[in-house]
């Protein structure tokens, strides 16, 4: 009987284990294949001639882009099934943020400046 109960507590440790590096293995798995298709996504519009400047939402389906095609800037209304061209924007009406200027922003200084904002209140 003592035999019957430590064989039991043996395979349920071993079926843990297993579970366990099988969540740890499907875990690796996707972070892998996330930085795989990032990494494919980055390549794909590093030399692109279109750009969003900046998208406002009208309606959960309904949006008014600025969009920079080659040298002309645009503003369309893109909703679910269609894009209109509103019309062709000069590059003096556009104001662009700083942080809108293509140059990345690290997640870290978003976090730095998170905790600034917290520790001054």
């Amino acid at each position: 009987m003592i035999l019957l109960t430590a064989s039991n507590s043996f395979d349920s440790i071993v079926q843990f284990i297993t579970v366990i590096l099988i969540f740890l293995f499907v875990l690796g798995l996707t972070y892998f294949s996330t930085v795989f298709i990032a990494r494919v996504q980055g390549q794909s519009q590093a030399g692109s001639n279109i750009k969003t400047i900046e998208t406002y939402k009208l309606s959960p389906n309904k949006f008014i882009q600025i969009v920079k095609i080659g040298e002309k800037y645009y503003s369309l209304v893109v909703c679910k099934d269609t894009v209109t061209v509103l019309g062709e924007l000069s590059k003096e009406d556009i104001t662009v943020r700083e942080s809108e200027t293509g140059m990345p922003v690290s997640f870290k200084e978003i976090l730095d400046k998170a905790k600034n904002s917290i520790h001054k209140k």
